[in-house]
């Protein structure tokens, strides 16, 4: 496969905004091991091996198993995620796919249940940021190259 632009070098400045964006949510204070399940499964739905490499090894460092890892295409069936995990996870998918059936209230409702209102406002935007991002490394065909 042959990547077919190089965004990073044809705006580098609308680049460095989304890189800004990316420190901020790294500063909000949600765990980071949550925000590396949230960008592999956005990942997973939008079908981005750019970002499923990326954010498996992050997420392998930041000490997330192999095995959640792999149970995360599944963890509606999987007995290794949490309540609040399986709120965000929920979401996660219902804001990535919001075009099919948007943000049901019992999905909003059961992330209130975990999240403060601020923590659910960073998500929706870390949310939304892996989906820019996805759909930057899907359209050109970005190839993942480990630093």
């Amino acid at each position: 496969m042959k990547q077919r632009l190089n965004v990073k070098q044809l705006e580098p400045k609308a680049y460095e905004i989304l890189i800004t964006m990316e420190k901020y949510l790294a500063a909000t204070g949600l765990p980071v091991r949550l925000q590396k399940l949230i960008k592999i499964r956005a990942s997973q739905i939008n079908k981005c091996a750019y970002c499923l490499e990326m954010h498996t090894i992050e997420a392998r460092a930041a000490g997330e198993t192999e095995q959640r890892m792999h149970a995360l295409a599944a963890w509606e069936e999987s007995p290794y995620f949490t309540e609040a995990e399986r709120a965000v996870l929920s979401f996660a998918e219902e804001v990535t796919k919001i075009a099919e059936h948007g943000v049901s209230d019992a999905v909003f409702q059961n992330m209130q249940a975990h999240y403060t209102d601020n923590q659910i406002a960073q998500i929706i935007i870390l949310i939304n940021q892996i989906n820019f991002w996805n759909r930057i490394a899907v359209s050109t065909k970005q190839l993942y190259q480990a630093p």
